[in-house]
């Protein structure tokens, strides 16, 4: 099954001819793997965290059956989840997934968060509010909240993250691929997610002036491609940001390919 999992997911290259097995023997064999890797190994026990957030990520998790049916109800084990399993008390669990920014005002949410912490072995950033607060950070006329608000944070700023996911809401293959590489320790695959932990700040500002301004931008256009809400235009080659339009939620600057040039490579090239 984790074969057959990982072939449609495109996580490993497919043989150059396939031989057309019955119908009959694709059922024994699919059967043979689902024992073999519960033989293997247990099912990884996955919880997920609604905190301050629009629920688009628990819906691309809950309603793309077509893709995450076989990840989960057969490799793993949903064990938490508000919308998702009827428990009130937070288990153990090896993965948890956090939607939403942490209000600071709410002690419940903060409570939440530490505990899940203490009980999870991955805590993932699960979709740009968790990752950077995305509108929910600045929903204060477009700033930062001030103290007399409610301040809401993205939750590295409360708690270790071990990996972020990014979108807006996060892609039901990403998701996939995701869990599908912890199992399999696939640590090449993670690698990015781990690095985005340090990007609690993201968004077409930091597109701007950390790739625009500084003469990175390639014209290539992929930011106004993933942007959700269409805030990222392209003028005379360059990317402009609309800030009516702009939820903050760092698709676009995650998703450009020079925003991941360290600057110390950077002045080390070009001398600066």
């Amino acid at each position: 099954m984790l074969a057959r999992i990982k072939k449609f997911l495109g996580m490993e290259a497919k043989p150059a001819e396939e031989k057309e097995v019955p119908m009959e023997e694709k059922k024994v064999a699919s059967n043979e793997e689902v024992e073999k890797v519960a033989e293997e190994k247990p099912k990884p026990r996955i919880g997920y965290i609604h905190l301050s957030g629009c629920t688009g990520d628990v819906m691309s998790l809950s309603e793309n059956y077509d893709i995450l049916a076989p990840l989960l109800t057969e490799m793993v084990d949903i064990v938490y989840g508000q919308t998702l399993v009827d428990r009130w008390d937070i288990p153990e669990m090896d993965i948890a997934l956090v939607e939403g920014s942490v209000c600071l005002q709410d002690e419940h949410s903060l409570h939440e968060l530490k505990e899940v912490r203490e009980k999870a072995g991955l805590v993932v950033a699960y979709g740009s509010c968790a990752a950077t607060g995305c509108f929910t950070r600045y929903s204060r006329g477009g700033q930062q909240a001030q103290p007399s608000h409610e301040s809401f944070v993205p939750i590295a700023d409360v708690v270790k993250v071990d990996l972020s996911i990014p979108g807006c809401p996060p892609s039901p293959e990403i998701i996939a691929k995701t869990v599908v590489a912890v199992i399999n320790g696939d640590m090449d695959y993670l690698q990015p997610m781990m690095d985005l932990v340090g990007y609690t700040e993201a968004d077409g500002f930091d597109l701007q002036e950390k790739v625009v301004n500084q003469a990175l931008c390639i014209a290539c256009g992929t930011c106004a491609m993933a942007c959700p809400t269409r805030a990222v235009g392209m003028t005379g080659g360059k990317p402009e940001i609309n800030i009516d339009r702009c939820v903050r939620c760092g698709i676009c600057y995650v998703q450009c390919p020079r925003s991941w040039w360290p600057m110390e490579r950077i002045k080390k090239d070009t001398g600066l």
